[in-house]
Parts: structure tokens; sequence; C-alpha cells
């Protein structure tokens, strides 16, 4: 099964109605059908302080997220966004589905991180997403910025049966080493054979590539640093083994997770 996808790398500020104008645009840019990606908190906006957490609206984030799902419905596209979602008086860093027929879905980031502890909620599931789309279904799992660095969360995915793996970032330190994430980014491909998909804000500051890997942690396509870019390519789900995963030693180290 091939499925088209299209990950965004856009630039995102403190400023709802920007972040959804260009949010809107990179949706009507999007074929139908089209599987696009888009950065973490790309919506209210994000940065390392929070900054601007204490003046979002939680009534003007829920326009806008209508506004979104309803140009989902208007062309077609399978679109996953970064937001910060107030709920049960609590603020949630979470990735957003919207589909073409209206359903949405919510992943609530469980790892946080440290300028997000005691500011925001953490999530506590690693569900999967089934997408439909006109060729078939495709099972996906979610993960957010700094879930990165716990690979256990991200076979649990795969262990689940998740075909796609779709990562919104917002990473944009100079105080990371260079490279570092790039490599992360690899081997969660390449040790779970599954497609990654990952899409990180434009910034000159970025630690973290926008990029599509494939099952054998080849670079398939990768946004230039710091510019505003769209990669757009075809998939083929065939390319997905279970090898690895299937030789991983459970009488010596057990994974385990909550539904």
């Amino acid at each position: 099964m091939r499925v088209e996808v299209a990950v965004a790398q856009v630039p995102v500020c403190w400023s709802v109605p920007r972040n959804l104008e260009t949010i809107l645009a990179a949706i009507g840019a999007a074929g139908t059908g089209t599987v696009l990606v888009l950065p973490e908190a790309v919506l209210p906006g994000y940065d390392d302080q929070l900054s601007g957490l204490g003046a979002l609206r939680p009534g003007e984030l829920a326009e806008a997220r209508d506004a979104i799902a309803a140009a989902a419905r208007a062309h077609g596209v399978h679109v996953f966004f970064g937001t910060l979602l107030p709920e049960h008086g609590q603020w949630w860093n979470a990735a957003v589905y919207c589909s073409p027929a209206g359903r949405s879905w919510v992943y609530r980031k469980v790892n946080l991180a440290m300028h997000e502890r005691g500011r925001l909620a953490a999530g506590a599931a690693l569900p999967l997403l089934r997408v439909t789309l006109p060729a078939g279904e495709v099972l996906a799992g979610v993960q957010l910025c700094r879930e990165i660095r716990f690979p256990e969360q991200w076979h649990c995915l795969a262990r689940q049966g998740a075909q796609v793996l779709i990562y919104l970032t917002y990473a944009a330190s100079p105080a990371e080493p260079p490279g570092v994430w790039r490599a992360h980014l690899i081997s969660r491909a390449a040790e779970t054979q599954r497609f990654v998909l990952a899409a990180n804000v434009a910034d000159g500051r970025q630690h973290c590539p926008t990029m599509v890997v494939s099952p054998r942690g080849q670079v398939l396509a990768e946004a230039p640093a710091g510019a505003a870019a769209t990669l757009e390519l075809t998939i083929d789900l065939a390319d997905i083994r279970d090898g690895y995963l299937s030789q991983q030693r459970g009488d010596v180290v057990s994974i385990t997770w909550r539904t």
C-alpha cells in the first residue's frame, strides 16, 4: 500500500491567528488523500519557557481547531498538528489529528520536558490511530519532541502494530550538540523498521531536522535547516518489517505498557 505524505517545516510564533493562517495554507497546498504532518504546538506557539502560555485563550484555540477540521474536510487532507490543549482545568501538550470525514483524535505527550513539568499535565497512554485512506487503513503512532529520547515508547507503538511513526517537535536550541537528534530519528526508524515522519519548526536554531526516514534507516527526504519547506513523497508500507522486534530477547529484557 502506497501513501502520499507531506511533512511541513513552518515558522511558529505566539499568535494563534498567524499560526492558523500558516496551517490552513499547508492544508490547501496538500493533495486530496495526503497525510500532512505539522510541528509541535504549531497552533498556539511555543518556546522553552512557555512564555506565552498565560496569554492563550481557550475559546480562540477551540475556534482555530474547528477551522483546521473544516479545512481538512474541505480539502480531503489527513492533518496532524500540535497544540497546547486546555482540558479539565489543565494544559496539555498534544498532537491532534483531523480527518477528511470529520473525525478527531488526540495524543497527549507522556514524557514532558523539564520546563513543562509543573505547568502542563502529562499523558498516560500510547494509543494507536487508525487512519482510513482511499487505498486502505494505516495504523499510526505519535510522539512529541523529547520523547525521541525514549525508544521504549516507540517500540511499544510498533509492537502494537503502528506502521508509521509520526513525530512532531519544536526543537530549536543552540545548546544541543548538532546531529544528535537527527541520529535519534534514524535509529527510531531502523530499530522499529517503521517509517518516521518528523516535522520541526522552521527556525535557524533548530537542532532536529524535518525529514522522512524509511524502515531501513534511509533518509528519504530532509528539509534545509531554518527555512520553510514541505517534503512531499510517496511511501510504500510494503517496506515495513518486524525482524528486529521479533528477535528481541523478552526472556532477558521485557517491555510492557498500559493500554
